[in-house]
């Protein structure tokens, strides 16, 4: 009787002690447009408890980069969370063109569902064209749908691919209504907390002042001067220059300020609290990204003092949302990575500025140089598809139907892009095995190429050249501006220190999945990063 009762009471701690080794709530937080250097470069303006907590009292990947191309939001979220490349979760690009019907599709487009929130199609929204499982949704299985998953994020497709198939709810912003909105693939009526919450007119609130610099505009010194030519203006504003002038009649005006982050962070919070995330006896999961670092880095630059102060802001966002964590979830009691969905290049203005390698692709003038080529050589015809995410879309059933040979049409379009100033290398991406470029650019072209989905050629532009306008700057390159970002992981489970070894973007769901005990995601090819306890 005895010794029954000592099993039994082994078992029950045993148990206790399994439920406490996994954390109550497992936090995602990806920072888009987040290039490596940007957690350092502003270091001395950061408070102690946003980045530099997280690096001091958590592990960090210094030298982790994406293993794909191309480097775009809607790619990013779906390899962080489903630990795999878009060669097999088949989000290729934020937008991709479609064979069957001669189209583009949205990467999270999805016109059998409807908007619930506000008018208009911006909720015709779902995960079904990601082709994998996530971790949020593998977290799901394998608690038998016990947990919670909620994905949050300005952009639709930063909440709706990290929360997978299976999430209890996505939410993001609309810019019309200035309401958080979701779509019926999760339910038919926003829940009262949401309600709430968009009722409360935060955005219009946070808008009201204007955006001035946090701090004395001649203390940033890690940027440009604010006054110069290749900086975009904000809808409205005939400079580009402080204070910036928000809409206020557009509540859209948010996405372009560091207050879209704070909206973020706010509604993040009542989540947590409306949903009772990491209360319950499994983990959850709430999978945020922050949208505006992004919006703000495509108008002024990495290097402009817009980009500066809305990194500060969101370093006290990062902090106020953590001490949140602390009081509600418990210290040590949640586990949080940070990273980034892709980088970013230096606006072609600053570097001729510097005498910096770099320029803007001209697009049109490619267009109409690979037309003429294939006219010269088959007679009139539309033989390109589409260009477009540096690849070419041939038309297969023109040539099979004038009886030309693919091979040839692709040698023709090869040339016309070999001798194109800006581009540096040229892919058969029908016979990939065949090409003569540096092997880790070939691994990342191979992981972004989805046969079902992918084009006949793709081409690598020379470092710093964007297919852009003359201000601004964008992403997607195979370059290391593009691919490396910060990798954080922090809190339970989580043992202090740092590697130099370089890690994948897929390595982060598997890793996940590891300090959970569950199976990675269906598609992971990602390796496990030792950076548990």
């Amino acid at each position: 009787m005895l010794k029954s009762i000592l099993i039994l009471f082994t078992l029950f701690i045993t148990s206790i002690n399994y439920a406490q080794s996994k954390p109550k709530l497992i936090v995602g937080i990806v920072v888009d447009q987040m290039r490596y250097d940007f957690l350092f470069k502003y270091e001395k303006k950061y408070g102690n408890g946003g980045f530099k907590r997280l690096i001091k009292e958590g592990f960090q990947c210094r030298n982790n980069h994406f293993n794909y191309v191309p480097t775009y939001t809607g790619p990013g979220h779906a390899s962080i969370y489903t630990g795999t490349v878009p060669a097999i979760h088949g989000i290729i690009a934020n937008n991709w063109y479609v064979r069957d019907g001669d189209k583009m599709i949205y990467c999270a487009e999805d016109n059998t569902v409807q908007t619930v929130g506000t008018e208009g199609k911006a909720g015709f929204m779902s995960p079904r064209n990601m082709l994998t499982t996530s971790i949020c949704d593998q977290l799901r299985i394998a608690q038998n749908f016990k947990s919670k998953t909620i994905g949050i994020a300005l952009k639709d497709r930063g909440a709706i691919l990290p929360a997978g198939h299976t999430a209890n709810a996505a939410y993001w912003f609309d810019g019309k209504s200035g309401n958080w909105i979701s779509s019926t693939y999760y339910f038919n009526q926003l829940p009262k907390w949401v309600q709430d919450f968009n009722n409360q007119k935060w955005p219009q609130k946070y808008i009201a002042n204007d955006w001035k610099t946090l701090l004395p505009i001649a203390s940033y010194t890690e940027s440009t001067s604010d006054t110069n030519t290749w900086e975009d203006q904000l809808k409205g504003e005939s400079l580009p220059i402080f204070p910036h002038i928000l809409k206020k009649e557009n509540t859209e005006s948010i996405r372009t300020s560091p207050f879209g982050n704070s909206l973020t962070k706010d509604f993040a919070k009542a989540a947590i609290l409306a949903d009772s995330l990491g209360k319950g006896n499994t983990t959850d999961f709430l999978a945020v990204s922050f949208s505006s670092t992004d919006y703000v880095g495509h108008a002024f630059g990495p290097n402009s003092i817009e980009v500066e102060d809305t990194y500060i802001r969101l370093d006290k966002d990062l902090e106020e949302f953590l001490l949140f964590l602390d009081k509600e979830i418990g210290i040590n009691q949640y586990t949080v990575f940070l990273t980034a969905d892709h980088g970013v290049a230096d606006v072609p203005g600053f570097a001729k500025n510097n005498k910096l390698p770099g320029d803007i692709l001209d697009i049109d003038d490619l267009d109409k140089s690979m037309d003429s080529a294939l006219i010269k050589s088959f007679g009139a015809g539309k033989w390109i598809l589409n260009h477009d995410n540096d690849q070419i879309f041939l038309n297969k059933p023109l040539l099979k139907e004038k009886n030309m040979e693919l091979q040839k049409a692709i040698s023709i379009v090869e040339e016309v892009l070999k001798n194109h100033s800006g581009i540096q290398f040229v892919v058969n991406l029908t016979q990939l095995d065949r090409a003569a470029i540096p092997s880790l650019l070939k691994e990342r072209i191979i992981n972004g190429y989805n046969q079902k989905r992918s084009g006949e050629i793709q081409y690598i532009t020379e470092a710093g050249w964007i297919a852009h306008g003359k201000r601004g700057t964008t992403h997607g390159s195979a370059w290391n501006y593009d691919t490396h970002v910060p990798l954080l992981f922090f809190g339970h489970g989580i043992k202090k220190g740092q590697t130099l070894e370089r890690t994948s973007i897929s390595d982060i769901a598997p890793t996940i999945a590891n300090l959970l005990n569950i199976i990675a995601p269906s598609g992971s090819i990602g390796q496990i990063i030792p950076v548990g306890n």
